[in-house]
């Protein structure tokens, strides 16, 4: 195993450039307290949108709209993202995020409610990728609800996997680490999707599905 390296894993933190109008995104979610993405997971998250030319993607998790435009810049022109989040304040400042962007209105679709009663009436296999970010004592059910909606080939991705550094330590054990650590070997495991766990901003799991 290689030694841990600060200053190369700073060094890839802040590789990518982060856009303007992203910027401005992530200040306004860090005000109304929806934590962003960095710059080095919204970049991944541009990367896999853009490798799977994803047309239609699912997030889970609106925030004020950094992730969300982290994708869309990864997406093809036709592109749409569904983006659910139960707080119309964080929605009203993502609608503004896309509209500062430049993006026209039919290429996002932003629902208000728990992700867990929208998620259900969304199509079966009609999803390129799906970005779990929400409430993290959710994940379990949200991922249930992805594995349905995303195609064959499609991508899963969760955020905030390594929770802070919480989950790479055994001796923590609170009920939110315990989730997500067990959540990641599960998947792990599962023969119909091949997974690996991407240690940029605060860790993005990644799946796709066979």
């Amino acid at each position: 195993m290689t030694s841990f390296k600060p200053a190369s894993w700073a060094y890839a933190e802040d590789f990518a450039d982060e856009p303007q109008h992203i910027e401005a995104a992530r200040i306004q979610g860090e005000h109304l307290g929806a934590t962003p993405v960095t710059s080095a997971a919204g970049a991944a998250l541009r990367m896999l949108a853009a490798s799977t030319a994803a047309r239609t993607v699912v997030e889970i998790g609106t925030g004020a709209g950094s992730s969300g435009l982290w994708l869309l810049d990864g997406m093809p022109a036709d592109g749409v993202l569904t983006t659910i989040d139960i707080s119309m304040e964080h929605q009203r400042a993502a609608r503004a995020a896309c509209q500062r962007a430049g993006y026209p209105p039919q290429r996002t679709r932003i629902i208000s409610g728990s992700a867990l009663t929208v998620l259900p009436r969304l199509a079966d296999a009609a999803y390129d990728l799906v970005l779990v970010d929400g409430e993290k004592d959710e994940y379990p059910a949200y991922v249930e609800q992805a594995l349905r909606l995303v195609r064959r080939g499609g991508v899963i991705v969760l955020d905030n996997m390594l929770w802070h550094d919480r989950v790479a330590d055994p001796a923590v054990r609170d009920e939110t680490t315990k989730r997500l650590r067990a959540l990641g070997k599960e998947l792990r495991e599962r023969d119909d999707l091949l997974t690996t766990l991407l240690p940029v901003g605060d860790g993005l799991l990644v799946c796709v599905k066979r």
